[in-house]
């Protein structure tokens, strides 16, 4: 069973450095209990050739323009598609929370979004041991820098989602189950800079949630 990260889970909250004490303490690890066991962690990925264009990038014969997608598949020789849910139980969950308990909901979001992260960065690294010698880069997700949030349907389209994991995006290119990420990852021959993924290519510098990629 994978964990939310209990750091990662105070960070979402804004703890800062700081460790809950007494009933919020108490409450935080039921909810992040309550969370895991809602939640039905799955994820697909599948594999496509990679062209660079000067504007963006071709997977397959899906062409995408992205200036920040083409830099940070430079020097790959192939691109994973990738999308991992928490299923729907989650979302029910937050939503019940959500009907009059404000810190308890607040809770609950901070908890699926840690969980979300470590499955996607378990399933990340069972990748890694598929592809030995290759390098895997960092997920960039639709809505990142100039990737269009509105190729979210075309992914998940091209990996089954809906069918393999129950991932679909509503009318406003959002993914249903909410609480789900989707992602393309570069296969490289060679390591390249970590330039991407998360809050390395996040232009928000004075996000609270930020992590410290200095």
């Amino acid at each position: 069973m994978i964990h939310a990260p209990q750091g990662e889970v105070l960070r979402y909250l804004g703890y800062g450095k700081h460790q809950p004490e007494g009933e919020s303490a108490a409450l935080i690890d039921g909810r992040v209990a309550a969370v895991e066991q809602a939640a039905d962690p799955r994820w697909t990925v599948v594999e496509l050739p990679l062209t660079l264009s000067p504007d963006g990038v071709a997977l397959g014969d899906w062409t995408i323009q992205s200036q920040k997608l083409r830099a940070h598949l430079e020097g790959c020789t192939s691109a994973l598609l990738f999308g991992a849910t928490l299923g729907i139980g989650v979302d029910r969950l937050i939503a019940r929370s959500a009907a009059g308990k404000v810190a308890q909901a607040a809770v609950d979001q901070a908890a699926a979004a840690a969980l979300i992260e470590a499955v996607c960065d378990d399933a990340c690294d069972q990748l890694a041991k598929q592809y030995p010698g290759k390098y895997l880069r960092p997920r960039f997700s639709p809505g990142y820098g100039d990737f269009p949030l509105s190729a979210q349907p075309e992914l998940l389209r091209r990996l089954d989602a809906p069918r393999k994991i129950g991932l679909t995006a509503t009318d406003s290119c959002l993914l249903a189950p909410v609480k789900s990420v989707t992602a393309v990852i570069g296969v490289a021959d060679t390591p390249g800079k970590c330039h991407a993924g998360g809050c390395a290519t996040c232009s928000k510098r004075n996000c609270t949630f930020r992590r410290d990629t200095t």
